[in-house]
C-alpha cells in the first residue's frame, strides 16, 4: 500500500479522535497514515499540479490543499467532476436541464468518497437514500433489498432465502465447494486466485441459478461496463464482498438530491479556491516531463513546471499523455499503461415524457433480458430539478443505460431498442410523447479482463514526484468504482506529502478479509 499504512479497527481505542466514525459498520477498517507535520509552512509549501478533475484528482486535489501545498488542478472539461460531471441544457420546451452521464449510486461504504464530499456538506444533506433497488428480469422474476437484513452473512443468506430466482432445486445443484471462495475474499490474493478466469467461468463453476446470474451477480459485472464473460472474476469475486460478506452498509445507497455539479462538485470547486487551489478547466495537459527536481507541464498557454504532479485520469487519456511524454517512466511501465483497456460503449438515453410513470415505480431499477437495457431511473423521484419539471408539466424525466453495446451495433438502433424496452418494463409510457431526449454515448470507462491485474499500473510511477490515480489505478484494498477512484486520489496525494514529512489521509475501507474467523475457516478448503 502507498504510502505506509497502519491498521485499525474502527472503535480505533486512542485513533478515535482523529478517525471520526463515517459508517455504522464496527468491523470496518481504518488506515492511519504514516506519521508527519500537520501541513506545509508557507515558506516550503510545494506547487502541485493534479491534472484530470474527476473524483480521483479531486480528491488527491483537496488532501494536497488541506496540507498546505500550492495546488492547480488541470481539467480539460469546462466543468469539474470528470464521468459524473454535468453541463445545461434547453430542452424543446424552453426548459433549462442539467444533463450528465447518468445514475450513479453513492453505497454507504464508499467512505473515503463520503469523507470527500464531507468537506462541503458535513452531514451528507445533499444525498438522499433510495429505500430499494429492484432488479426485474424479462421472464417475469424480480429481485429486492429492501427486506434484506443489512449484517453478513445474513445479507447474503436472506437475499437466497427471499428471492425468487433461488429455489430449493437451484440451491442443491450448487457446488458449494466452488462458492467456498466468496466467504473470505482479501486483496491482492483474490487477483493472485482468480484473475485469470473470467466471471462467467466463475459463476458456471459454482452453478448458480440462470435466473440469478442474470439478476444478481451479472449486474455487478455490468458495473463495470462489461461483458462477464471477458471480465475477470477476482473483480466479481471483490464486489461480492464489498457489497454482500464484507460490509453491513453493502446493500444501501444514496443518490445526490440534486444534479451532480449543483450537489457536489461546484461546492467542492469553491472549497479548493477558497484553500488558495488554482480550479483551471478547459485547460488541457498535452505532454508531462519529469526531472530530477520536478516536473514541467506543457498546456495551450505555456510550459509550466511545478515540484511533483498528480496524474488522475481515465484509462484512454492516461495512454494519451504517457504517449506524448517520452520522458515518462520506464518502456516496461510505458507498456503497462499502454496494456490499459477501455470498456466498450456505453449509452444513456434520458427523455422528458409529456405524463406520469406510475407512482409505484422504485427512483432504479435494475432490468435484463430486455434486448439491451440495463436499468431504468425515475429521476423525479430523487433529483429536485426533475422533480420541479414534473410539478410544472405533469410529465416524466426516465434515464435508460444500455453498457457493453456491441460494437456493430448502430447508435439509432440501439437507441429505439432502449425505448422498446422501456415501453415492455413500464407500459404506460407507451402512450407518453418524448418532450426531448438527450442520448450520450462514451467509451471511457476502465475495463478489467482476464489475466490484466499484474500489469495495472499503481499509485507509484517510477518517477517519484509523478503518481497516478483513479479508477483504473492498483489499490491493494477492497474498493472499487468511485470509492477505488477516491481512495487512490487520497494515496496518490499521499504518498507526495510521505515524501515532504506531511501527514496524509485517514482511509477507510470494508474489512480486508472475510469478517467471519468460522466463515474464513470454511474458505480455507477450498485452497486445499
Amino acid at each position: 500500500m502507498t504510502p505506509p499504512y497502519t491498521t485499525r479497527p474502527a472503535q480505533g481505542g486512542p485513533h478515535r479522535a482523529r478517525a471520526a466514525r463515517r459508517g455504522r459498520d464496527r468491523k470496518a477498517e481504518i488506515l492511519m497514515p504514516a506519521p508527519g507535520r500537520d501541513r506545509f509552512t508557507p515558506g516550503d509549501a510545494p506547487g502541485v499540479a493534479v491534472v484530470g478533475g474527476g473524483i480521483a484528482g479531486l480528491a488527491a486535489a483537496t488532501l494536497l490543499a488541506e496540507r498546505g501545498a500550492r495546488v492547480t488542478l488541470y481539467e480539460r472539461g469546462e466543468a469539474l467532476g470528470g464521468r459524473l460531471a454535468g453541463w445545461r441544457t434547453r430542452l424543446a420546451d424552453g426548459s433549462e436541464a442539467t444533463m450528465s452521464r447518468g445514475f450513479h449510486a453513492f453505497f454507504r461504504q464508499y467512505y473515503n468518497l463520503r469523507g470527500l464530499l464531507r468537506r462541503t456538506d458535513p452531514a451528507l444533506d445533499r444525498l438522499r437514500p433510495l429505500p430499494d433497488y429492484p432488479l426485474r428480469h424479462s421472464g417475469g422474476l424480480t429481485d429486492s433489498f429492501a427486506r434484506v437484513p443489512r449484517t453478513p452473512p445474513f445479507s447474503a443468506l436472506g437475499f437466497v432465502a427471499l428471492s425468487p430466482t433461488f429455489g430449493a432445486r437451484d440451491l442443491a445443484s450448487m457446488d458449494a465447494r466452488a462458492a467456498l471462495p466468496l466467504l473470505d475474499v482479501r486483496v491482492p490474493e483474490v487477483y493472485e486466485r482468480f484473475d485469470d478466469m473470467s466471471a462467467t467461468d466463475f459463476l458456471d463453476r459454482v452453478r448458480f441459478p440462470e435466473a440469478a446470474h442474470h439478476l444478481a451477480f451479472e449486474v455487478f459485472s455490468r458495473s463495470f461496463f462489461a461483458d462477464p464473460r471477458e471480465l475477470s472474476a477476482a473483480e466479481l469475486l471483490l464486489m461480492f464482498h464489498i457489497y454482500f460478506l464484507g460490509s453491513s452498509e453493502g446493500l444501501l445507497f444514496d443518490v445526490p438530491n440534486e444534479p451532480f455539479p449543483q450537489a457536489l462538485w461546484e461546492p467542492l470547486g469553491d472549497y479548493l479556491r477558497g484553500l488558495g487551489a488554482r480550479v483551471r478547466t478547459g485547460t488541457p495537459v498535452h505532454d508531462v516531463r519529469p526531472g530530477e527536481d520536478g516536473v514541467e507541464l506543457r498546456t495551450d498557454e505555456a510550459v509550466e513546471r511545478h515540484e511533483a504532479v498528480v496524474l488522475a485520469l481515465d484509462p484512454g487519456a492516461l495512454r494519451a499523455l504517457t504517449e506524448a511524454s517520452p520522458d515518462l517512466g520506464t518502456p516496461a511501465w510505458r507498456d503497462d499503461v499502454a496494456a490499459l483497456r477501455t470498456a466498450p460503449p456505453f449509452l444513456v438515453s434520458r427523455l422528458w415524457l409529456d405524463r406520469p410513470v406510475r407512482p409505484d415505480r422504485p427512483g432504479f431499477l435494475g432490468t435484463s433480458g430486455y434486448d439491451g437495457l440495463d436499468n431504468i431511473s425515475v429521476l423525479e423521484r430523487y433529483e429536485g430539478e426533475a422533480a420541479r419539471w414534473t410539478a410544472r408539466t405533469g410529465g416524466s424525466v426516465v434515464e435508460l443505460h444500455a453498457y457493453a453495446v456491441p460494437a456493430a451495433a448502430g447508435r439509432r438502433e440501439t437507441q429505439d431498442r432502449l425505448l422498446a424496452g422501456l415501453h415492455r418494463v413500464y407500459p404506460e409510457t407507451r402512450e407518453a410523447r418524448v418532450v426531448d431526449a438527450r442520448h450520450e454515448w462514451r467509451a471511457d470507462c476502465p475495463f478489467f479482463p482476464v489475466g490484466s491485474h499484474h500489469r495495472r499500473p499503481a499509485v507509484r510511477t517510477p518517477h517519484p514526484l509523478v503518481t497516478l490515480a483513479g479508477d483504473a489505478i492498483r489499490c491493494d484494498l477492497p474498493v472499487a468504482l468511485m470509492e477505488r477512484a477516491a481512495t487512490t486520489g487520497f494515496l496518490a496525494a499521499g504518498a507526495l506529502l510521505d515524501r515532504w514529512g506531511v501527514r496524509g489521509q485517514v482511509l477507510w475501507t470494508v474489512p480486508r478479509a472475510g469478517r467471519s474467523p468460522a466463515l474464513r475457516a470454511l474458505s480455507a478448503l477450498a485452497a486445499r
